[in-house]
């Protein structure tokens, strides 16, 4: 998560105009305020950028796999998406699902992997190119798969639905300050990977 947030600020740049924006905020969304855990506004566009992480890290001790809180996860990732997406229709949203590097290899004769379950469940909520498009559905949903120990973490990155290409974490960010340029030509660039101010 602070690699994230290093990440989203050096992707956002000290070009772009500020706004208010960083750790989690409570947003007033169409059906409700909620909690966001990263979010970007400004007075003069409202909420521009938000992303939302959910976590599964540990396995189910009955079921020796990582998927029992998969169906929910997701249903908290598409209750913010559609609250905010109907009071900020013009909003990029980001999903991250971080998953235990484990969740990989939990899969039997019987059942896939949570983690290429995962890429299944969320596929279609991903892509949301049009601001007019599907309030349910992510700009980009991503799948982060972490192997954490007390000395040393690494992560890997896909896009939703993709399970077999990684992509990197300053390209999902570079991904979605793109559309926030491109919904918002009057203020916003992408210069060099980061945000800045339309020239």
């Amino acid at each position: 998560m602070a690699a994230m947030k290093k990440s989203t600020s050096k992707n956002i740049g000290t070009r772009a105009t500020p706004g208010s924006g960083g750790a989690e905020r409570r947003m007033d969304g169409g059906l409700g305020a909620k909690k966001v855990d990263v979010t970007w506004a400004t007075e003069e566009s409202g909420l521009l950028l938000a992303l939302s992480v959910k976590t599964i890290n540990f396995k189910d001790q009955k079921t020796s796999n990582y998927q029992k809180n998969l169906a929910n996860r997701r249903n908290d990732m598409l209750f913010e998406s559609t609250t905010l997406h109907r009071r900020f229709p013009y909003a990029t949203l980001g999903g991250f699902f971080f998953l235990d590097a484990g969740a990989r290899h939990d899969g039997t004769q019987h059942r896939h992997c949570t983690f290429l379950n995962a890429h299944r469940r969320l596929k279609m909520f991903t892509g949301r190119d049009d601001p007019a498009g599907r309030p349910e559905q992510y700009e980009r949903h991503y799948i982060v798969l972490v192997d954490a120990s007390p000395a040393t973490v690494s992560y890997e990155v896909y896009r939703a639905g993709d399970p077999h290409k990684q992509i990197t974490l300053d390209q999902a960010l570079v991904e979605l300050i793109e559309f926030v340029a491109e919904r918002s030509p009057d203020f916003y660039e992408v210069v060099d990977g980061a945000l800045a101010k339309a020239g």
